[in-house]
């Protein structure tokens, strides 16, 4: 069960007394069939709940600090979704959704953020079965044109997982992957969201920057980018992120990425007991800064739903290596 303030224990019991099923005010989370103490009692997961329209008709919007989706704030459970088969080094969505999408859902996520285009409308299909939207990256890769996104977009704005796109992954960091200075890389991703939106004005698009070193400048020369990605690892909390970014600019941004690693790298061996503290901390400011209470972030995608061994080319890409680096020395980045 799902419930903006998260007082919803595992056997769908709840402390509201609102009617069965009766949305929340104030939100537009997903609920399941849950046990009300002022209400006749149902079974959860016997039917699909209602949601908000989702697209095609303008119904999400950004405005002010938050993201609506039929005029109601959302706040967005999110991971980052890349699935890799063990051995290979390319996305698999169509092999691994079936699997990971019941996951997610048990797990009360409400949003994915890919780092390729899903244009599988059978893969979205088995998302949206889930209640799960999807933050669809449509451009990362500055050799690519900015006509290059026009397929994917066309392919599926109509289906109704998709709440928004995505554009650039921290390029701030990594030129577009192809070394782009900085301006020129703004310059290429203001253009990349002006061709979706001659395309598509039904779902706002996002631009995932690292951190916020220069964003308030960048934030200037991108008036077609509606909110912003950050993806900041300052290790078991974000500090004075919220009020920073908050300071810098004045559209509505998400956590494009945060987390720990499952790898300490101080006892050398995984330590998933610390990765869980990190996480929780970590999911709880991102929370408490929410602006479904009048703070500036709509959310979070914790990194990752996937394993990412082809990424060490001195290991393995079918064996579960102990390499790679710890940046921040573990057992938080």
């Amino acid at each position: 069960c799902i419930s903006a303030a998260e007082e919803v224990a595992d056997n769908c019991a709840v402390k509201y007394t609102v009617p069965c099923n009766a949305p929340i005010r104030g939100t537009s989370d997903m609920l399941c069939r849950c046990h009300l103490p002022s209400a006749q009692s149902c079974d959860p997961g016997s039917e699909t709940p209602e949601l908000p329209p989702s697209s095609g008709s303008g119904e999400i919007q950004v405005r002010g600090r938050q993201l609506l989706v039929g005029g109601r704030p959302v706040h967005l459970k999110g991971v980052a979704w890349n699935p890799v088969g063990k051995g290979h080094h390319h996305t698999d969505f169509a092999t691994f959704v079936d699997r990971d999408a019941e996951l997610l859902a048990k797990a009360g996520v409400n949003a994915v953020r890919t780092y390729a285009p899903i244009t599988d409308r059978g893969v979205l299909d088995k998302l949206w079965a889930r209640k799960i939207w999807v933050v669809n990256s449509v451009y990362n890769y500055g050799g690519n044109s900015p006509s290059s996104v026009i397929d994917a977009v066309n392919a599926v704005k109509d289906h109704p997982a998709i709440l928004m796109w995505s554009i650039g992954n921290e390029w701030n960091y990594n030129g577009l992957y192809t070394g782009m200075a900085l301006w020129d890389a703004a310059a290429r991703l203001q253009e990349v969201a002006k061709v979706i939106k001659q395309h598509d004005r039904s779902h706002p698009v996002a631009c995932v920057f690292g951190e916020l070193h220069d964003l308030q400048a960048v934030d200037a020369r991108m008036p077609d980018v509606d909110l912003w990605g950050v993806n900041a690892y300052r290790g078991i909390s974000f500090g004075g992120l919220f009020s920073s970014y908050a300071a810098l600019v004045q559209k509505p941004f998400f956590l494009g990425e945060y987390g720990a690693d499952a790898f300490n790298a101080k006892i050398g061996r995984e330590d998933q007991e610390a990765q869980a503290k990190a996480t929780a901390a970590l999911t709880q400011e991102i929370v408490a800064h929410s602006s479904l209470s009048g703070g500036v972030c709509v959310g979070g995608f914790v990194f990752e739903l996937a394993d990412e061994w082809w990424k060490d080319g001195e290991g393995s890409a079918g064996v579960h290596d102990v390499g790679g680096s710890a940046p921040g020395g573990g057992p938080y980045p």
